[in-house]
């Protein structure tokens, strides 16, 4: 029987893309921002949410990108000063599906949604627009 559930628990984890070295995890070991590395747990995630008024910021990025890595440090501060925001980061490159679902053309792109709804957008490294908008829809 141990062995059945062993083996099933590896399928599950396959499936939903779960592994001890590579779940979603907080970013660069640092809490507050959520890395998302698989499209099955993302949509089990974002579904969860939807019906909570708490904002969502989504950050869009690629590893490959500037930007974006400029962008790192002042995500991880907006994380650590609005505890009442969730952060999510979403790799391009890793879950392609994801961002065309949220129409992602450049990045960064930051997408802030509430009861899974878009509620804004900054597309580009904008660490003062982005700050603005949570602190307008964190309510």
């Amino acid at each position: 029987m141990g062995a059945v559930l062993s083996y099933m628990g590896s399928i599950l984890s396959y499936l939903f893309g779960a592994s001890t070295a590579g779940e979603d995890s907080a970013v660069d070991g640092q809490p507050g921002v959520t890395a998302f590395h698989s499209s099955a747990r993302w949509q089990l995630h974002f579904n969860s949410i939807k019906n909570t008024t708490q904002l969502m910021v989504i950050d869009f990025a690629a590893s490959w990108c500037g930007p974006c890595k400029a962008m790192e440090p002042a995500v991880h501060a907006m994380a650590a000063k609005f505890t009442d925001v969730e952060f999510a980061k979403i790799d391009v490159d890793e879950l392609p599906d994801v961002a065309q679902e949220f129409g992602v053309q450049a990045m960064p792109t930051f997408v802030l949604v509430k009861k899974g709804n878009e509620v804004d957008r900054i597309v580009g490294a904008q660490k003062e627009e982005l700050q603005r908008k949570i602190e307008k829809h964190r309510r």
